[in-house]
């Protein structure tokens, strides 16, 4: 594990790093997950190891700090990686980023394009979220701050997985929430749309192509189906993930 402080109060983010060669691979989890957990076995899989991978932790998860006074919006998120990746030596990295980690992807790639050179989204957020009662960052939003930290974050344990419940657990309340709020609010479309790096979208084939693919793939984004798994591709298939991965990281 590998650690730099990337706000003014000293705040450390956190990352598992996998050796190999240059250009690195970034990992980005997901809200409430940690890339270690999510992304190790992937990452370490005959067809995508060799690569140097940082496994990284965002401010507030994991295995990282979780400050109060942070904002943890996604634009945040992106610039306190960016200080952690620059303290690395990494530029120029292949990004994977998974549901919210691949909104903070992107954000990173239109704030800090020395940072990036290819994005691989995996199943990411990308337009606004209606708050509602099911699970997920829709979910925590329909809660205010106060809300969250006096009862609903109990409310939330209640709703989720133990699969997600295990990693969700090691955020601090307000990260999750906050994080929760500002993802639920966002859209990163056009961010996408308009960047210049090879950018791919990973979907379940179950669910059905992504809302807005054919614009996807207008502005030059693979969208690339993966067989037999849900939200979690990674988890669910990792076959099929490492082999989406590998072709669109494929010169």
């Amino acid at each position: 594990m590998r650690h730099t402080p990337v706000t003014p109060s000293g705040d450390r983010l956190r990352w598992v790093e996998l050796p190999g060669a240059d250009p690195a691979r970034v990992y980005i989890h997901g809200l409430g997950a940690s890339s270690p957990a999510y992304f190790a076995a992937v990452a370490a899989h005959p067809v995508l190891s060799g690569r140097r991978s940082l496994l990284a932790d965002l401010l507030g998860f994991g295995l990282s700090d979780r400050p109060t006074d942070f904002p943890y919006t996604m634009e945040a998120h992106a610039d306190a990686l960016a200080v952690a990746l620059r303290a690395a030596g990494v530029a120029g990295a292949e990004v994977i980023g998974h549901s919210m980690g691949g909104t903070v992807a992107v954000h990173l790639a239109a704030r800090h394009p020395d940072l990036v050179s290819a994005l691989v989204l995996v199943d990411a957020n990308l337009d606004p979220v209606a708050p509602s009662r099911r699970s997920g960052s829709s979910g925590i939003a329909t809660f205010t701050e106060e809300q969250f930290l006096n009862g609903g974050r109990r409310e939330v344990r209640e709703s989720v997985s133990p699969f997600w419940w295990a990693t969700m657990r090691l955020a601090g309340p307000e990260a999750l929430h906050r994080s929760a709020v500002h993802l639920a609010r966002g859209s990163v479309r056009e961010l996408l749309l308009d960047l210049p790096v090879p950018r791919t979208f990973l979907h379940p084939a179950p669910d059905g192509e992504p809302a807005g693919a054919a614009r996807l793939r207008s502005a030059g984004v693979r969208v690339t189906a993966v067989p037999d798994c849900g939200h979690n591709i990674m988890i669910d298939n990792p076959e099929g993930f490492v082999r989406a991965v590998a072709g669109s990281l494929a010169p």
